[in-house]
């Protein structure tokens, strides 16, 4: 570069830091886009499965979006105090240490997002199939013994790798695919509620369901099997471990904090708009389910494709190319958002020194171009071994510690560093934030105590970034 050439000065320097580029909008459909996925239209059949009655089906839901909004609100005050990109890794390294940041910035890179980005494409795939056959899993293109990849895997693949190149060209492209898809998914999840309600839903059904009440009980379609006085504990928590998944991802938009206008406003509101749509919506749904669909039939459906199932009695045979178009929109649209936002963790890691050091740097266009093949490198990874999802169930436990490291972080800094400006105060302080780290508790001890497969191995996976957070620190000495 020629120091003397002011044009080339300039551009160096605006390559060197974030863009303020997003407004609340944008935040909001990240937040929303983020979350909404495919998982409103499956877990409700194995929840279903887990506690056997409507009441419960709802409950369920109901904790699980009063969890995510009581979380969301409270991260606003965090994000405001430190409106920069990075997130979760930001607040729990300036709340506890950088070991304890690192840890969930490698469990984030190792699993969370690159599993998530993972799982949405084959997603994608698989619903893709519906309108183009050839690209079914069942559909090889390679056999090597072990190895097989298949027509959806690599469709996954690739569909992760055009978004990772669109959102190279700069925020401004990624902003906006997330913000058009969001607001299209919006408007069609609401309208298939709405046509739910009016095309479908009978009397007769609704009431045939509520005939179980709030009974909690096993159910596998046909019979059911009550649960001992503690086991239902397990069962509750285990219930949740999809809803949880499936209303998870909603604080992605505070990675992208560096790109947001008056971040210390437009955030903390994001967050709140956001997850309240995608509460009410999947509560919503879930009610329209059980107007439309009889207990067994959510219970069964095939693949726990219950949207899909819904989707046919509300349309007849076009129902399935209706639900297959939407989710194509749907999973297109959340990959965007992880892979939007994921990098920004690494960026942030690698600007500490906890991470490849190339991973910090930003391309011409103001973006982690680096860190963004990387996650995409590793999401092709989990795609081609087929265990993403696997990993997902392992890491839930790792995932609900690390929101509640994070909440009990803002009583933390409210003591260690009362100094620090807060724009915003966590809505219900210190109340709200005390429930969620109380019924989160609940759930993950349930799940340590009644599912040890779902917690110990992703434990592991979370333990296993300590030697890795040495070695980093050493290299960086």
């Amino acid at each position: 570069m020629n120091p003397e050439n002011p044009v080339e000065m300039a551009s160096e320097q605006n390559s060197s830091t974030f863009k303020r580029s997003l407004g609340l909008l944008d935040a909001t459909m990240i937040v929303a886009g983020s979350m909404i996925g495919s998982g409103i239209f499956i877990v409700s059949a194995d929840i279903t499965r887990n506690v056997g009655s409507a009441g419960w089906l709802l409950v369920i839901w109901l904790i699980t979006g009063l969890l995510t909004l009581t979380a969301a609100v409270s991260y606003g005050e965090l994000s405001a105090m430190f409106p920069k990109a990075g997130g979760q890794y930001i607040y729990l390294k300036e709340a506890f240490n950088p070991l304890v940041g690192f840890l969930y910035g490698w469990s984030f890179f190792a699993v969370i997002q690159t599993g998530s980005i993972a799982a949405v494409g084959v997603a994608f795939s698989k619903f893709s199939a519906y309108i183009f056959p050839f690209l079914s899993e069942k559909n090889i293109l390679l056999d090597v013994g072990l190895f097989k990849v298949s027509a959806a895997q690599l469709t996954s693949i690739l569909m992760v790798s055009f978004l990772t190149y669109i959102n190279t060209r700069g925020v401004k492209e990624g902003k906006t695919i997330q913000t058009v898809l969001t607001l299209i998914k919006i408007i069609a999840l609401f309208g298939l509620i709405i046509f739910g309600f009016t095309l479908a839903a009978k009397k007769e059904i609704w009431e045939a369901n509520w005939q179980t009440g709030f009974s909690l009980f096993q159910f596998d379609g046909i019979s059911s099997l009550p649960y001992s006085n503690m086991a239902f504990m397990g069962a509750i928590a285990a219930s949740m471990v999809g809803s949880l998944f499936s209303s998870d991802s909603w604080n992605n938009v505070t990675f992208i904090a560096g790109e947001i206008k008056r971040p210390e406003r437009n955030i903390g509101l994001s967050l709140f708009l956001g997850t309240l749509i995608v509460t009410a919506t999947y509560f919503l749904c879930n009610v329209m389910y059980l107007s439309v669909l009889s207990l067994h039939e959510i219970a069964t459906a095939e693949n726990d494709r219950v949207g899909m199932v819904a989707s046919q009695h509300i349309f007849g045979e076009i129902g399935t190319m209706v639900i297959a178009v939407f989710l194509m929109i749907s999973t297109f649209g959340c990959d965007n958002g992880l892979i939007l936002s994921g990098a920004r963790v690494y960026y942030s890691m690698a600007k500490d020194g906890l991470f490849f050091k190339q991973v910090a740097q930003l391309n011409k266009n103001g973006v982690p171009e680096k860190a963004l093949w990387i996650q995409c490198f590793w999401a092709s990874v989990l795609c081609l071994s087929g265990r993403y999802g696997e990993l997902l169930d392992y890491v839930i436990f790792a995932v609900l510690i690390f929101y509640i490291l994070t909440i009990i972080g803002i009583f933390r800094l409210r003591i260690t560093r009362p100094d620090l400006p807060r724009p915003y105060k966590a809505f219900g302080y210190p109340i709200l934030p005390l429930i969620y780290i109380v019924s989160a508790s609940i759930i993950s001890i349930s799940l340590l105590i009644y599912k040890p497969s779902y917690t110990l191995p992703g434990l592991i996976i979370v333990l296993l970034g300590i030697p890795a957070y040495y070695l980093f620190l050493g290299k960086k000495k």
